[in-house]
């Protein structure tokens, strides 16, 4: 067994505590968060990895046997209180012509830990081909610094307000990059991530080799194209198997599942109203979740029991840990939420009216079973060829929702590695697989 291995293994680790289904149990498990019990539910799901390096570990050095070391850090901003938390898995023999590395940036409230299942594929694509994989916490968000997140634009200056939210993620990343040294990134984003993902390459388009964008948030016209409130009540789509592989979206699949989102908004409750209030009043859903204190880790574990529930019970109770420390911390980049979105998930300015200034390959994924609207994928890959980018894609990925990347890992791993090896400047169809 190598170093690397050897030293995850050997400084013990207490497993996840049951997912609480009492209030004693509750108020336990709120007791517990803080700090030392986000650290260790992160590293309980990054140690799933042999060549992950805990903190304390002996510093990285070359061995050729280990292709990849991964290791997380805190990366200071140009503001010291300001860091970025960061998974960096990096080649044991760079090569000087690697292809860009990839950077993971997840979703709304999540975390670079929600994609444990990912790594292993990426981790082996960066021993290969001599380059590395990023994973990182946006500023306010997951393990990252909760500074402060204040708007200064009037209430209906709905530009200024969405340039400042933005402002606050990407400009956060554009100094990560420069503070890493990465000429250029390919973007990884899921949900909300990928819509800065976007935002990112629309500002600093020199920095972007390409963009991947996993049930990207913001990106249609129609207001009433999502209903978010299926991430609560939807369980995980399960049935994936190793004979799933991603399909090109043609008409008929994006149809079907416009189809059931339809149906499913028929079906939406009346709470709404009283969630729209709340959501224009700059409330985010985990204030609600923390302003129950004791009771907070419970309706976490009923979330997290049903969404993640084929990760098997193991996976499932590290993943609730996970999630409910991420969720009971200090608010901060939450915030944004009520500024870049309105009720609903909708943009208040659609990435499908501001993509065609891309120059890069883009790449659209949905799951057959996701809440997020994929019309606004494809008129966003029509756009891109109607301006001279014939890069634009878009696929389905079978057995999956909206964490496409955790129902269907394999699936998704395989089209990563697909359109990271894709030479930048290859293709002219907008739907070539």
């Amino acid at each position: 067994m190598s170093e690397s291995a050897s030293l995850a293994d050997t400084i013990p680790l207490p497993p996840a505590r049951e997912i609480p289904s009492t209030f004693i149990s509750s108020v336990k498990s709120w007791w517990s968060a803080g700090e030392k019990g986000s650290a260790a539910s992160e590293e309980r799901l990054l140690r799933k990895l042999p060549y992950f390096r805990p903190a304390g570990s002996l510093p990285a050095t070359p061995d050729h046997a280990t292709p990849v070391i991964a290791q997380s850090s805190r990366v200071e901003l140009d503001d010291p209180r300001h860091y970025l938390n960061t998974l960096s898995i990096t080649s044991t023999s760079p090569s000087p012509d690697a292809p860009p590395p990839a950077v993971l940036l997840h979703g709304y409230g999540a975390g670079l830990g929600f994609f444990y299942q990912n790594y292993p594929a990426l981790g082996q694509w960066a021993g290969q081909r001599g380059s590395s994989v990023y994973a990182v916490d946006w500023l306010g968000m997951g393990r990252s610094a909760r500074v402060p997140f204040q708007v200064k634009a009037k209430r209906e200056d709905i530009d200024g307000r969405v340039r400042e939210a933005e402002s606050f993620f990407i400009d956060s990343l554009e100094q990560w990059r420069r503070k890493m040294g990465l000429e250029t990134m390919t973007l990884v984003g899921h949900s909300l991530g990928g819509y800065l993902s976007i935002a990112y390459a629309l500002r600093y388009p020199t920095r972007v080799n390409k963009l991947i964008l996993l049930s990207p948030a913001g990106i249609p016209r129609d207001p009433n194209s999502t209903v978010p409130s299926r991430e609560l009540t939807d369980p995980q789509t399960t049935g994936a198997n190793e004979g799933d592989h991603p399909e090109p979206a043609d008409s008929k699949r994006v149809e079907e599942l416009k189809s059931s989102q339809q149906e499913a908004q028929r079906q939406e409750s009346r709470s709404r109203k009283v969630l729209t209030y709340l959501w224009e009043q700059g409330w985010s859903p985990f204030q609600v979740v923390r302003s129950t204190l004791f009771w907070g880790p419970m309706l976490i574990g009923k979330y997290s029991s049903r969404r993640f529930i084929g990760l098997g019970e193991e996976d499932t109770r590290a993943m609730h840990e996970y999630i409910m420390n991420i969720t009971l911390a200090k608010g901060s980049g939450e915030y944004c939420i009520s500024h870049l979105l309105a009720p609903g998930a909708h943009a208040r300015r659609p990435m499908v009216d501001r993509i065609a200034a891309l120059k890069v390959p883009v790449t659209f994924v949905y799951g057959d079973h996701d809440w997020m609207d994929p019309e606004g994928g494809k008129e966003s890959v029509e756009r891109l060829r109607q301006a001279g980018n014939g890069l634009g894609r878009m696929y389905m990925i079978p057995h999956a929702g909206h964490h496409v990347y955790l129902d269907n890992p394999k699936a998704v791993n395989d089209l990563l590695i697909k359109e990271l090896d894709r030479p930048a400047g290859s293709g002219r169809t907008s739907h070539s697989p």
